[in-house]
């Protein structure tokens, strides 16, 4: 499960809103691009601030990291009735216009990590566009749709928000077992409820519906994306619910990829181990250098 050490910047971080061509988006921005940027991509009920652990070793190391909240994610407003908007090819192309946004041009690449929803919306982008990446991280993020288990959790989700308002499954989460679903971010042991409140609140219903309805429904890609030849690096914990772990180990041999299983770390190592998580991806950005 995805357990964010806190909603506030670290030291050196800043939150604002980045323009695009295809509308603002909420980041958090840390370090400076010595050796390069990299794009932060979070997962469904998730928010830029899964990451906010990894921006201070990030930087350390040498990069600028920009995680972001995608359309209808938490602080990013989009449409709260219409899913058509968050299709998995609209998705994509705001990865693209993010990207434009930060960079000095298209010749200027980055490396890109997307977690549990939002690797599939990394891989989209990618594949998409492959000339803008220098690498790809799937973190917890498996070859198509999530497992069964997860699946029926998913749909009891989607299957409330058909019925109650966000406040009301707000309450029905808290009453009950938090839905493990492709993030799992929804953790009543965590300690500011309210910060977690606040996110779920402002996620948009049709987002959610969209991205659950995609987890549940994406084909294997997998052949697309090794055709690509990008450098790609498979990464999770050693326990994972949403995509097991030997799905994720073959997935990266039929890739080609760099492979790292965090010690210690589940669904979201980026949250469960930050500091081992943070030095995978700076090792493998090194490799590329």
């Amino acid at each position: 499960m995805s357990r964010p050490a806190t909603f506030v910047p670290p030291s050196g971080a800043r939150a604002y809103r980045l323009a695009t061509a295809r509308g603002e988006f909420a980041v958090i921005e840390a370090g400076s691009p010595e050796k390069g940027t990299a794009l932060l991509l979070p997962g469904f009920t998730g928010s830029k601030e899964d990451f906010i652990s990894l921006h201070e070793p990030l930087a350390a190391a040498g990069y600028r990291t920009v995680a972001v909240d995608g359309r209808g994610q938490y602080e990013t407003p989009g449409p709260t009735d219409d899913e058509a908007p968050y299709a998995q090819a609209e998705l994509a192309q705001d990865v693209l216009a993010q990207i434009d946004s930060l960079t000095d041009g298209p010749q200027e690449r980055v490396h890109l990590v997307g977690h549990s929803f939002g690797g599939q919306v990394a891989r989209a982008a990618v594949l998409l566009d492959p000339s803008r990446f220098r690498s790809l991280t799937l973190m917890a993020s498996g070859p198509a749709e999530i497992s069964p288990s997860q699946q029926q959790r998913v749909k009891l989700l989607r299957d409330a928000l058909a019925v109650m308002d966000m406040g009301q499954v707000w309450e029905a989460i808290q009453a009950l077992e938090p839905p493990e679903d492709a993030e799992g971010d929804l953790d009543a042991g965590l300690d500011d409820q309210d910060d977690l409140k606040r996110r779920w609140l402002g996620n948009s219903p049709a987002q959610l519906l969209a991205a659950g309805r995609q987890l549940c429904e994406e084909p294997d890609r997998v052949a697309e994306l090794a055709a690509v030849g990008l450098p790609v690096h498979v990464l999770s914990g050693e326990r994972d619910d949403t995509w097991p772990v030997p799905l994720l180990d073959d997935m990266a041999a039929r890739l080609d990829a760099h492979r790292t299983i965090v010690g210690g770390a589940e669904h979201s190592p980026n949250s469960d181990r930050p500091r081992e998580t943070a030095e995978a991806l700076a090792t493998f950005w090194h490799r590329l250098s």
